[in-house]
């Protein structure tokens, strides 16, 4: 176990206007078959993953088709123990471990109890285990690290806010409502990374059964297209650069209405924030 710098959260988030870009974002895989995202350091490549979801081949392909060298990983964030976020924590860190990678890895206590998959990696000293809190902040490759709670059915489930510089990217998926933490730990960030999980009409008429239906639209499930719209709302700000969709679902959803819906909230507030939307099957890169 490694101890990193860390602080309360004492007050909440400001509005803020980013006069520089710190990160790039890289999701190489996102949605209901495995989720993997990258937090990349603009001035040292210094980098930080976000669960690791996807087979060690697609990974490190995926890695090179942005331009990213695995190597600059220095810390893997976990958001929860659900396994499109974690089966492929394994494979990678061997991948990065014959590569001489030997990062952090950072995720809450009841999330490294309940995966057997960390358990697997702690075991085998692939990485060092760091526990987080939600509304801490923490110094991880010289990144402020703001961890906040989601409302999910997982044993705890995390969003993190990323802060370098005057820059600062938030991080959300896998939750059925914003909960007040989360929403203060979203405002005046230059990059966001936000669930729109679903269409209501198609997941009412799709083949879900009843109770994953009933589950998906939860307060613990996933947010709506809807959802994402109303809280970007909330999160408009004059920095706000970049709205990635994010977990979006192949059986109900479309990579169109995510977008439609998203960029219909900016119009709205006439707010000129580009979307894009993260997929499944193939990575993209925004800064």
């Amino acid at each position: 176990m490694v101890d990193l710098c860390v602080a309360p959260i004492m007050t909440g988030m400001t509005q803020q206007t980013h006069t520089s870009s710190q990160f790039k974002f890289h999701v190489l895989a996102s949605g209901s078959k495995g989720n993997a995202a990258i937090v990349e350091r603009v001035d040292n490549g210094a980098s930080i993953a976000v669960d690791c979801g996807i087979c060690k081949r697609d990974f490190f392909a995926r890695c090179e088709e942005v331009g990213f060298d695995p190597q600059r990983i220095r810390a893997i964030l976990i958001t929860h123990e659900h396994s499109d976020h974690t089966k492929g924590l394994g494979v990678v860190l061997r991948g990065l471990a014959k590569q001489g990678v030997h990062p952090l890895l950072l995720t809450h206590p009841a999330v490294a109890r309940a995966s057997s998959k960390i358990g697997e990696v702690l075991d085998q000293d692939l990485c060092d285990y760091v526990p987080v809190e939600p509304e801490r902040i923490y110094d991880v490759a010289g990144v402020s690290l703001h961890v906040f709670a989601t409302s999910h059915d997982a044993a705890t489930s995390l969003g993190f806010r990323f802060m370098c510089g005057d820059d600062a990217l938030g991080y959300i998926t896998d939750t059925g409502v914003v909960l007040p933490a989360a929403h203060n730990a979203l405002l005046g960030v230059r990059i966001l990374a936000l669930e729109s999980n679903h269409d209501l009409r198609m997941l009412e008429e799709g083949e879900y059964p009843y109770d994953l239906k009933q589950r998906v639209r939860s307060n613990r499930g996933h947010l709506s297209n809807e959802q994402a719209a109303e809280e970007l709302k909330l999160l408009v700000h004059a920095g706000l650069e970049q709205v990635v969709a994010m977990h979006i679902s192949q059986n109900n959803n479309t990579y169109r209405l995510p977008k439609e819906t998203l960029e219909q909230a900016l119009d709205q507030a006439g707010h000129s924030a580009r979307v894009v939307v993260a997929y499944q099957d193939r990575p993209i890169s925004v800064q």
